[in-house]
């Protein structure tokens, strides 16, 4: 469920044909929360009924902090570090970059068939950490992104988000070439 996805919802409600009757409205956005794997937790949506109760004639959103979540609860930490001029947000912000990058590398390594090395030749080691980098590029350019549409998941339940997804090649022959 994305904010664009509601306003596309909201913006049918102003147009002559737009669905306005509230029980298919309902259904839309019921589809929308089964479709986005948890993300539409984050989100309080509220109907405006017209008089008579059968249609709608506003809808609005609010993102609510979901309890047990990160954002929530971020826990009690205990984190000692050598460097002396780093302030508590320096090291916190480095804490948590750290933890992320070795939960992504070892979702990764485990993707690609990359866990454990079994072998210790040293060009082989380093075709495998060069892979891993250059898969974690490609997931924080995606995280980056999605950031900017304020969507913060961990890349474990991304990928469980975007699994469901196919791509499908197709190839055609012309019947004169």
């Amino acid at each position: 469920m994305t904010e664009s996805e509601l306003s596309r919802l909201a913006a049918g409600l102003q147009k002559p044909r737009g669905e306005k009757q509230r029980d298919k409205l309902l259904q839309r956005i019921g589809r929308l929360r089964e479709k986005s794997h948890g993300i539409g937790q984050h989100y309080r949506i509220d109907l405006t009924p017209d008089e008579a109760g059968a249609k709608v004639t506003a809808l609005t959103w609010e993102r609510v902090p979901v309890a047990g979540t990160q954002l929530t609860h971020p826990g009690v930490y205990c984190l000692r570090t050598n460097e002396k001029n780093w302030d508590e947000a320096s090291l916190w912000k480095t804490y948590i970059m750290l933890t992320d990058l070795e939960a992504v590398f070892r979702s990764l390594k485990s993707e690609l068939g990359l866990r454990p090395i079994y072998h210790h030749k040293e060009d082989r080691a380093e075709g495998h950490l060069f892979i891993t980098v250059l898969a974690y590029q490609a997931v924080q350019a995606l995280r980056r992104k999605l950031k900017t549409q304020d969507i913060n998941e961990s890349w474990t339940t991304l990928r469980e988000i975007f699994s469901v997804q196919q791509r499908v090649t197709a190839t055609f022959k012309q019947r004169n070439g």
